[in-house]
C-alpha cells in the first residue's frame, strides 16, 4: 500500500526545529584545516573530487568533532524558515494559488503537480512578498498572460491590477534581514508569525482570520462556463458558511464570478446554481488554514530553515591564519572535562574554541595543518595537527584526531608508535615536522586568559595554566546534525566568513 510523509509534516518539523533553538545550544562550527594531508577522512584530491562527500556514520561523526576548530552559537533570531525565491519580473507569467494542484490538474505556468513547486508567490524589488490570488486564467481561457505591473500595495485585501493579476500582500523583508539572510535561492520568512505583536504582521495575520472576518474565500475558478444562466447572486455551499458570489453572464454563459462574501470554515465549496441542461463547473479556491495571510508557513510551504553565523576577527577563538574545509552544526556540546568523562553540563557560551593551545617562548613560521610531535620518553609521543599560530601572542593551537594513532594514518593498521592520543606537556620541546627549524619551548609563565603586550591587554579566549590551555568543549559530546565538506578556505584578517546553512526537512 502506498504511503507518504506529507508536506505539512515537513513544515511542522521545520517549525519545531526553529522553536528548539531557544531551548538548546546549537553552534555553527568550522573544521579540518588539513583536508589534503594523509589521514583518516582526508583525500589528496579533496578540492577537486567528489570523494570528499560527507559520511554519515558514528565513526565519522566523532571525527568531525575531533577536527573542529571553533564554533559560534546560533541564537533564535539567526534561524529563519525560508522558501524558494520567486522574483517578480516584468513579462513573466505566474501561477495562481490553488488548493487542488495534482496529477491531471497541474499548475498552468510551472507545470507542477504540487502547490509548493508552483510559482504562485513573488518577491518584488522592494522586498515585499505577495501571493497570486488570480492570474486571469480560466477553463475557457487557460493561457496565463504575462504580468507587467509590479505589485506594491500593502492593503489587507487582495488588489487587482490592470494586467489582470490580483495579488495578496503578505509581508516585507526588513533591511536587517536582507543583510543577514539575503540569498539568490531563498526568501526569508519572519519568525513567530502566529504569535508576534509586530503591528504590520498583526494586521495581515488578523486580517486573514476568517473566523473573525468572514472573508476566507477570495477566488472562484471558472472551469466550465456552462449555459442557460442569468446574472444572479449565489451562495457558496459546502462545509463552511457565509460565502456568497455574484454571477456575471453573457448570453447565458458565465463570464465572471465575483466573491462578495468570503465566509468561513470551508475545506470545500460548491456554488448553489440553478439546474440547466449544460451545468457550469465553478471551483471555490480554498485558502490554507483560516485564510490567506493567517499562517504563512503553511501558505508558502516553509519546510526549510536558514542558519546564519558570522566568523570574523573579533575573538581569539576564531584564529585568522587558519584554514577550514568543513562547516557544520553541533547541538548541545558539553563543557570540557580533563578526564573526557561527560560533565552533564551543556556549554552555553556565545563562542567556543575546540582546539588545544600551547604558549611558546619564541615566534616562528609554521605550516597550517602540519604535524607536531613531542617525545615524552617511555615510547610516548604526543602528536597533533597545527590549526593556528599567532605570531603576536606566540600561541600555537592544534587538534588531535585518530589519524595520529593509526599505523598508516587512514585505518587501524598496526602502528609501531604510540597507539593512544597523548596529551602535550609543558616540560618537553615540540618539533615541527613540515616547517622544521628549532624545536618549540613551552612558555610556562603564561597563565589566565589575558596577556599584556606593549601595554595592550589581549583576551586569549581560553584559560592557560603554565603555558597550556584546553578546548572549551568536550569534543566527545554534542550531536552533529549537519556537515558540509567544501574546498579548503584560507582565513585572512581582511575577510569575514558569513555562513548560511540551509536545512531541509
Amino acid at each position: 500500500m502506498a504511503a507518504f510523509v506529507t508536506d505539512q509534516f515537513r513544515i511542522l518539523n521545520a517549525g519545531s526545529f526553529v522553536e528548539s533553538i531557544s531551548n538548546n545550544s546549537y553552534y555553527a562550527f568550522l573544521g579540518l584545516s588539513n583536508p589534503t594531508a594523509t589521514g583518516f577522512g582526508r583525500t589528496d584530491n579533496w578540492n577537486t573530487s567528489s570523494a570528499n562527500n560527507p559520511v554519515d556514520n558514528f565513526q565519522y561523526l566523532s571525527h568531525y568533532r575531533d577536527t573542529s576548530l571553533f564554533g559560534k552559537k546560533i541564537p533564535a533570531d539567526n534561524a529563519r524558515r525560508v522558501v524558494r525565491k520567486v522574483e517578480w519580473i516584468s513579462g513573466n507569467s505566474y501561477d495562481m494559488y490553488r488548493h487542488d494542484y495534482r496529477q491531471g490538474n497541474s499548475s498552468p505556468v510551472s507545470k507542477t503537480v504540487r502547490l509548493y513547486d508552483a510559482n504562485y508567490y513573488v518577491i518584488t524589488s522592494e522586498f515585499k512578498v505577495y501571493i497570486c490570488i488570480d492570474n486571469g486564467s480560466s477553463g475557457l481561457n487557460p493561457t496565463v498572460a504575462a504580468s507587467s505591473l509590479e505589485p506594491n500595495h500593502t492593503d489587507v485585501e487582495p488588489v487587482k491590477y490592470s494586467d489582470g493579476y490580483r495579488w495578496k500582500y503578505l509581508f516585507r523583508i526588513s533591511p536587517s534581514d536582507v543583510i543577514k539572510f539575503d540569498s539568490t535561492e531563498y526568501i526569508v520568512i519572519p519568525n513567530n508569525w502566529t504569535t508576534t505583536t509586530d503591528s504590520e504582521i498583526e494586521i495581515i495575520r488578523d486580517g486573514g482570520n476568517s473566523e473573525s472576518n468572514n472573508n476566507q474565500i477570495k477566488k472562484v475558478y471558472i472551469e466550465n462556463v456552462g449555459a442557460g444562466y442569468t446574472n444572479q447572486t449565489a451562495n457558496i455551499l459546502g462545509d463552511g458558511e457565509g460565502g456568497q458570489v455574484s454571477i456575471v453572464t453573457t448570453n447565458g454563459v458565465i463570464t465572471d464570478v465575483v466573491v462578495t462574501q468570503g465566509g468561513r470554515g470551508y475545506t470545500y465549496g460548491i456554488i448553489d446554481l440553478p439546474n440547466t441542461s449544460n451545468p457550469a463547473k465553478l471551483i471555490p479556491i480554498i485558502p490554507p488554514s483560516k485564510g490567506h495571510g493567517y499562517d504563512i508557513y503553511q501558505e508558502l510551504g516553509a519546510d526549510k530553515v536558514l542558519i546564519y553565523a558570522r566568523f570574523d576577527d573579533s575573538t581569539k577563538d576564531f584564529p585568522i591564519d587558519t584554514k577550514f574545509s568543513q562547516v557544520g552544526i553541533i547541538k548541545n556540546p558539553e563543557t570540557f572535562s580533563e578526564t573526557n568523562v561527560s560533565t552533564g553540563t551543556t556549554f552555553t557560551g556565545s563562542t567556543f574554541s575546540s582546539l588545544y593551545s600551547v604558549a611558546l617562548t619564541e615566534s616562528r613560521n609554521v605550516v597550517i595543518g602540519e604535524e607536531i610531535q613531542q617525545n615524552q620518553g617511555n615510547d610516548i609521543i604526543a602528536k597533533g595537527y597545527v590549526a593556528s599560530f599567532d605570531k603576536e601572542t606566540k600561541i600555537l593551537k592544534y587538534y588531535q584526531d585518530r589519524s595520529l594513532c593509526f599505523g598508516n594514518k587512514n585505518d587501524q593498521t598496526e602502528s609501531l608508535e604510540t597507539k593512544n592520543i597523548a596529551k602535550f606537556v609543558n616540560n618537553k620541546e615540540i618539533s615541527f615536522i613540515s616547517s622544521g627549524g628549532s624545536n618549540g619551548v613551552v612558555d610556562t609563565n603564561v597563565n589566565g586568559n589575558v596577556m599584556t603586550l606593549n601595554l595592550k591587554q589581549i583576551n586569549l579566549g581560553v584559560t592557560f595554566t603554565n603555558g597550556l590551555a584546553n578546548p572549551e568543549i568536550n569534543k566527545k559530546t554534542g550531536d552533529i546534525i549537519y556537515i558540509d565538506n567544501r574546498p579548503v578556505v584560507q582565513r585572512d584578517s581582511r575577510q569575514k566568513e558569513d555562513v548560511k546553512i540551509i536545512l531541509e526537512f
